[in-house]
């Protein structure tokens, strides 16, 4: 669909209608049936994680969090339960972008809150887990280590039981974007990433906060009067690089702007540097060092001056960065990084697409596997 102009979709029975037909038309299917399963990339839910079924449990489960997820899951509802109605007996099967993070140690995973808090789902989940994810299994191949990379496409599927080698392959993953996390990849499964318990933690966002000290919403709501409404709107819609910059939630603009002497357009960008910097030298210390620094999504892909600033000065730690190579890396695949480097610094451009349509042909055919398997035993129960 990115590739097919639905970016901005107002009408979303009309989108599904329009796939459809694109799909006929270039004689992928020869009707609906012919489609085995729809994917979605979906952000998370109460009590719910990996890669599911879309059943009106895992839908309410869903909806349980949509104060979390508001620009993420009420959109996927409604979708989701489109897609039941259009297709009835078509599976809809969902990749929940915090399943990537159900292997990372809890004290990744967990604020100093009262138990009762983390009982109710006020933890540490983790984002972009399909961009991630595929980062971890293409910069292990990139890096020669087919076991590595092996236990990555298998994740959800055997949950990590995949057998690697010596020695340990360590990941640094920076998402870039719109939204941006870094993650922490340590033989091909996450101990770490940036975003927290929404998606408006974190870096700065485009228009979303970051990481944000907690008593400052409610300090704000008393000192400007403001509702629990209003608080929110600003911190979703008004904050992150726009709020910064006075600008745009576009990096593009907000860079064109800091040439002209913009200030608080080049204070937004020191910023996001800064918190991503931050977040690099975390998982430095966590990984005990790295074996790659990869960067991906629209900002991390495209914008060359963005990575030498963030690998600026970073020398003492093993990464420096070939200029040439850097500036000559746009959108495509290719190591970036100076000879002297220890640490290969990498552009992989990311396809969270593919993972969703990967992850949902294997959870079919393991659904096959056990359902088979069922039968059998069944046979022989009755025997």
């Amino acid at each position: 669909m990115h590739r097919g102009g639905f970016d901005r979709v107002a009408d979303y029975p009309k989108a599904i209608e329009d796939c459809l037909a694109q799909l006929q038309d270039a004689g992928h299917i020869t009707g609906e049936t012919d489609v085995a399963a729809v994917g979605f990339k979906t952000v998370l839910a109460k009590g719910i994680t990996g890669c599911v079924r879309l059943d009106e449990k895992t839908v309410q489960a869903m909806e349980a969090f949509n104060g979390i997820a508001p620009a993420h899951n009420p959109a996927y509802v409604t979708g989701v339960r489109l897609f039941a109605r259009r297709m009835p007996k078509t599976p809809l099967i969902g990749l929940f972008e915090t399943a990537f993070y159900q292997w990372a140690p809890e004290a990744s995973s967990r604020y100093a809150v009262p138990e009762v808090w983390y009982q109710a789902g006020v933890r540490r989940w983790g984002f972009h887990g399909a961009s991630h994810k595929f980062i971890a299994e293409r910069s292990a191949e990139i890096l020669g280590r087919a076991d590595v990379a092996e236990r990555a496409r298998q994740l959800y599927v055997n949950g990590g039981a995949s057998a690697v080698g010596q020695p340990h392959l360590r990941i640094i993953s920076c998402h870039l974007g719109g939204s941006s996390s870094i993650a922490a990849i340590l033989n091909g499964v996450a101990v770490g990433n940036s975003l927290g318990m929404s998606p408006q933690s974190g870096l700065p966002q485009n228009n979303r906060v970051g990481d944000l000290d907690s008593f400052a919403t409610p300090f704000v709501m008393r000192t400007l009067g403001l509702s629990l409404d209003e608080a929110e709107r600003d911190l979703c819609k008004e904050s992150g690089l726009k709020g910064l910059s006075g600008v745009s939630n576009d990096i593009r603009d907000i860079q064109a702007e800091a040439l002209k002497g913009n200030a608080k357009a080049k204070l937004a960008i020191d910023v996001f540097v800064h918190q991503t910097r931050h977040w690099i030298g975390a998982y430095l210390a966590q990984l005990n060092g790295a074996d790659a620094l990869v960067f991906t999504a629209g900002i991390g892909e495209n914008r060359t001056e963005l990575r030498e600033a963030i690998c600026a000065h970073l020398d003492q730690l093993g990464i420096a960065l070939d200029s040439e190579k850097n500036n000559s890396t746009m959108a495509q695949e290719g190591v970036i990084s100076a000879s002297k480097s220890r640490v290969k610094v990498i552009v992989i451009p990311t396809n969270e697409e593919l993972v969703v349509a990967r992850e949902a042909k294997r959870f079919l055919e393991k659904s096959q596997i056990t359902n088979h398997k069922s039968k059998i035993e069944l046979w022989h129960n009755k025997q």
